[in-house]
C-alpha cells in the first residue's frame, strides 16, 4: 500500500511538467529572416493576448521590411517599429495618363496591449522575446506597444550577482511575484536582464538563430543607439 500511495505521489508531481511540455509543444513559432540571418521564436501561450498580436502582424506583412531602430551591446536588439518599413514609391502615370493609386504611409502605432507579465514562468533571461513600451510617468499599467519587442541579450552572472538581483527584486514586489530556484538558475548558466522582470511583458524566447541575435547586438551604432548600418527583418513567417 506504501509503495502504491508513492507512486501516485510521483505521478501528480509529474503531471505539472507534462501539462506545461503539452502547452510548449503548441507554441507557434515565427521565423524572422533578416539581413544578417534567421531568428525563430516561439510564442508562449500563457499571453494569449500578445501571441496573437503577434501572429497578426505576421500574417498582415507589418514586420516585412522594418529596421532594428535599437541596438545596445549586452542588452538586447530592439525593431517592429511600423514606420521604419520602406518608403512607398511615388505613385506611376499610366497608359492613359491617370496616376496609380497610392500606397498609404505607414503611421506610427500609438495603440497598446494591456501587460501580461507572467513572472516566474516567463522572464528576462538571454533570449527571452519582450514587448517595449513607453516609460512609467505615462504608462503606470505597463501596457505593451501595439507593435514593437526587443530580444534580450544581457549579461553574464555569477551566483552572487543573481542572488543580489532576484533578492531586490522580491522585496521590491513585496510577494506580488517571487522569484524561483529555476529563475536563479538560469540567470546563473544563461544570463539576461533581471532588471527588467516585473516591469515588461515577455511573450517569447528565441529557439533558434541566438548567434544571429549576438552578432547583431555587436554592430556599430550611433548616438541614438542605432545601427550604422541598416538591419532589417526582410521576412516574418509562421513557421509550420
Amino acid at each position: 500500500m506504501r509503495n502504491l500511495l508513492s507512486c501516485l505521489l510521483a505521478w501528480v508531481a509529474v503531471l505539472p511538467m507534462l501539462a506545461q511540455n503539452e502547452v510548449d509543444s503548441t507554441m507557434v513559432k515565427v521565423r524572422l529572416e533578416t539581413t544578417m540571418g534567421d531568428i525563430v521564436i516561439a510564442l508562449s501561450n500563457l499571453t494569449p493576448l500578445h501571441r496573437d498580436n503577434f501572429i497578426h502582424h505576421v500574417q498582415e506583412k507589418d514586420y516585412d521590411g522594418v529596421l532594428f531602430h535599437r541596438v545596445i551591446k549586452d542588452f538586447m536588439i530592439q525593431t517592429g517599429d511600423i514606420a521604419t518599413k520602406p518608403q512607398q514609391p511615388e505613385p506611376v502615370v499610366g497608359k492613359n495618363g491617370k496616376n496609380t493609386p497610392k500606397q498609404p504611409k505607414v503611421k506610427k502605432e500609438e495603440l497598446t496591449i494591456e501587460a501580461e507579465i507572467r513572472y516566474p514562468q516567463l522572464f528576462h533571461k538571454r533570449g527571452a522575446v519582450a514587448a517595449a513600451r513607453e516609460g512609467d510617468a505615462t504608462n503606470p499599467e505597463h501596457r505593451s506597444s501595439y507593435s514593437q519587442f526587443y530580444i534580450v541579450y544581457g549579461w553574464d552572472f555569477n551566483q552572487a550577482q543573481v542572488e543580489y538581483y532576484t533578492q531586490k527584486f522580491d522585496s521590491a514586489f513585496n510577494g506580488k511575484y517571487k522569484s524561483t530556484p529555476e529563475v536563479k538558475n538560469a540567470y546563473a548558466t544563461k544570463g539576461g536582464t533581471p532588471h527588467l522582470d516585473g516591469n515588461y511583458t515577455v511573450f517569447g524566447e528565441v529557439v533558434e538563430g541566438m548567434d544571429v541575435v549576438e552578432k547583431i547586438q555587436c554592430v556599430e551604432t550611433d548616438p541614438a543607439d542605432k545601427p550604422k548600418e541598416d538591419i532589417r527583418i526582410v521576412k516574418a513567417v509562421i513557421v509550420e
